[in-house]
């Protein structure tokens, strides 16, 4: 069995709360098991509650789930880019799959709604990478 940790963003909650369903339904489906959820305030947070969950034996992969919406400036493009940069590095460093189900940048709050499968998706993608890498 596949075991995830799942780091989601409470900024813009009402959409992340539905990205990490369908994300933990989507689980099930695969036969794998989210064994720690830890919450963060925003994307830019996540790489430290990620590496956390790289540490612990008892995690295979970790999901990262946010959105991040255009605001009066380009800060959602900073955000996100780095964010990005970052949990690529620290897949890098621990040998375990990341994936970023991370709607936007450039994206609107009805947008944002409509990609809430991202989190999904992030879900399969960590599934697949794990048992690829295992050879299964």
């Amino acid at each position: 069995m596949v075991r995830l940790g799942f780091v989601v963003s409470e900024f813009n909650r009402d959409i992340t709360y539905q990205m990490e369903l369908l994300g933990r339904e989507h689980a099930r489906f695969l036969g794998a098991e989210v064994v720690q959820t830890i919450m963060v305030p925003g994307v830019y947070d996540m790489p430290l509650a990620v590496r956390k969950l790289l540490k612990s034996d008892e995690i295979d992969a970790v999901v990262a789930i946010g959105c991040v919406i255009q605001g009066e400036t380009a800060h959602d493009e900073i955000v996100a880019q780095h964010a990005a940069r970052k949990l690529m590095d620290l897949s890098l460093e621990f040998d375990k799959p990341v994936t970023l189900g991370i709607s936007g940048p450039r994206m609107s709050r009805p947008d944002a709604h409509k990609r809430v499968d991202y989190g999904k998706r992030a879900v399969e993608a960590a599934v697949k990478l794990v048992r690829r890498l295992r050879g299964e």
